[in-house]
């Protein structure tokens, strides 16, 4: 049965509108009709680059997984949600028998079902089918547009506080104020976090994080012609440093610092302003392996 319009990807700058097949259920699924769904920037890599990492686009799939949409059939034991329910979409089925699914680490499951993770096609189609489970209802205050921001807002709240373990009173610098960021700054602000410093080379970008979520902003300066890039992330920090009146130990120091761009400065920067004994998470995928000198 043909009726499943779906953005797929060839190649580099290479996508199409193109019918694909409904997916038949088991008895423990759920079709949904996708409503909307993000562009996450996974999606725009593999899009611009024909990759991510040594992931290489080798055969046609279906982009997206940043997604919500409406329940159009329910598999013979499902009863948690029925036809019509509004829910926001867990993209990753796991297979929940693993050390790691069972410690509740499933994103790190090795049989780890990821829509859009090449060549497992996403959600950018009419309809795609999920667990029952995975699939969570959206109260009425909450749009479809809301629940779409439901697995971005999972990463941010997973790098705040699940991992960085963020605590009230903290510092954090977050590099990229792109929506990964953004969110990143929102959950920071939500757990108490007293300097919340956004760092981008977009001055426009800055300006929406100062209304949205961020206590000060930090344009860097140009890199001089010639200089390396670890000279420059240092003097780059040393000039942040002065600028903001940030120091390496005490209360006005970094406790957290967040990479939401993968850019090799950034990465760079963020060991650097990170206090003595801080804590860095890195967010973001870049391009290539970043060059870093750890002192002992």
């Amino acid at each position: 049965m043909l009726d499943n319009n779906s953005f797929v990807l060839k190649g580099i700058l290479d996508a199409s509108f193109e019918q694909r097949p409904i997916p038949e259920l088991k008895p423990d699924e759920v079709l949904i009709e996708v409503k909307k769904t993000g562009v996450c920037g996974s999606d725009v890599h593999f899009y611009a680059e024909g990759r991510i990492a040594d992931n290489i686009v080798t055969q046609p799939f279906t982009l997206g997984h940043e997604s919500s949409g409406v329940i159009s059939k329910v598999g013979t034991k499902v009863t948690s949600v029925k036809v019509g329910d509004r829910v926001a979409m867990e993209p990753g089925a796991t297979c929940r028998v693993c050390d790691v699914c069972k410690a509740g680490k499933y994103q790190l499951c090795a049989d780890c079902i990821f829509a859009a993770d090449h060549p497992k096609d996403g959600t950018l189609g009419r309809y795609y089918k999920l667990p029952a489970d995975l699939t969570y209802k959206l109260p009425e205050h909450l749009t479809l547009e809301d629940g779409a921001m439901m697995e971005p807002l999972s990463v941010a709240v997973h790098a705040v506080s699940y991992i960085a373990k963020a605590c009230v009173g903290q510092n954090v610098v977050v590099f990229g104020c792109g929506p990964i960021g953004l969110l990143c700054m929102a959950v920071a602000k939500a757990f108490g976090m007293a300097r919340i410093i956004a760092i981008d080379i977009v001055p426009a970008r800055l300006e929406f994080a100062k209304t949205y979520a961020a206590t000060d902003t930090f344009l860097p300066p140009l890199p001089v012609q010639g200089e390396s890039k670890i000279v420059y992330s240092k003097r780059t920090v040393a000039f942040l440093r002065e600028t903001l009146g940030v120091e390496e130990r005490g209360p006005k120091s970094i406790d957290l610092v967040i990479d939401a761009t993968g850019s090799e400065t950034c990465i760079q920067m963020g060991f650097y302003v990170a206090k003595i004994g801080g804590t860095y998470v890195q967010v973001n995928i870049g391009l290539g392996v970043p060059s870093c000198l750890l002192g002992a």
